[in-house]
């Protein structure tokens, strides 16, 4: 399994309060240590809103998870191409943006997105409820490369999102615990839309959400989409979008990964 999303809270790094929020430690040994069962080859490192602009603490778990992850940062609309390109070498494909936890000028959004794919190549990553797209579904469109966090947050957006995979958004399946929505049917709908759009994810640590992540949520994927269909929604998709080493990668069945039905029991 390629791990789409994950969060490395690392005590030996300093957090910025998010609304009053400050998670507790989660760092990549206890990451690794949870999903051990689930036979996780790579994946992507994404930062949090409580993480700041610092990306020491996502090269520091880079090179503890090794070079089948990618990493995903979030930078001040100012930072300099010298400090983009060197995320890029150690690792980093993408930036983000929390318009969940907070607004962001579209013009800055704009600027700085289309820069770092212009200089390194990377995706903008975007943590929204598409039902408050409003204005910005036309940026997201024009951007050359986007994905959107947690199957869009919300049944009322679910439309959005769909016209945005239409115009060759990816989507994340994460945070089964945080959506307002029925899960089963986006992704049978996103997936309906565009077979290469999703991205299985665990989101751990879940932080804020009303559940944290199940191993049971890898289930559902392949129970809705069957097995086909789920094997690149588990893998292929992120491994192709992040552009994650094939010769790490391709190792998915030599992983030791348990059975669906071993899992359950």
């Amino acid at each position: 399994m390629i791990d789409s999303h994950v969060h490395v809270i690392d005590p030996r790094f300093p957090l910025a309060p998010n609304r009053g929020f400050v998670p507790g430690p989660f760092t990549a040994a206890d990451y690794l240590a949870r999903v051990r069962p689930l036979g996780v080859v790579g994946g992507a490192v994404v930062s949090g809103s409580f993480q700041g602009h610092d990306q020491a603490w996502l090269r520091a778990a880079m090179r503890e998870l090794g070079p089948s992850w990618a990493g995903v940062a979030q930078l001040p609309a100012d930072v300099a191409d010298d400090a983009v390109l060197e995320l890029d070498r150690a690792g980093v494909r993408a930036v983000r943006f929390t318009l969940y936890r907070g607004g962001s000028d579209p013009r800055e959004i704009e600027r700085l997105a289309r820069r770092v794919h212009d200089l390194a190549g990377w995706h903008a990553e975007f943590y929204l409820d598409a039902a408050d797209l409003g204005g910005l579904a036309p940026l997201l469109r024009r951007l050359p490369r986007v994905s959107v966090d947690h199957l869009g947050m919300s049944a009322r957006g679910l439309p959005r999102l769909l016209d945005l995979v239409g115009h060759g958004a990816r989507v994340k399946a994460t945070g089964f615990g945080r959506v307002d929505l029925d899960v089963a049917d986006a992704l049978r709908r996103v997936h309906a839309v565009d077979p290469t759009a999703l991205m299985f994810g665990t989101d751990l640590p879940s932080t804020r959400a009303r559940r944290p992540f199940r191993d049971e949520d890898v289930d559902l994927v392949a129970d809705v989409l069957g097995d086909e269909a789920s094997a690149a929604v588990l893998h292929g998709n992120a491994a192709a979008w992040y552009g994650l080493p094939r010769e790490v990668t391709g190792r998915a069945n030599h992983s030791g990964q348990t059975s669906r039905s071993e899992r359950r029991e």
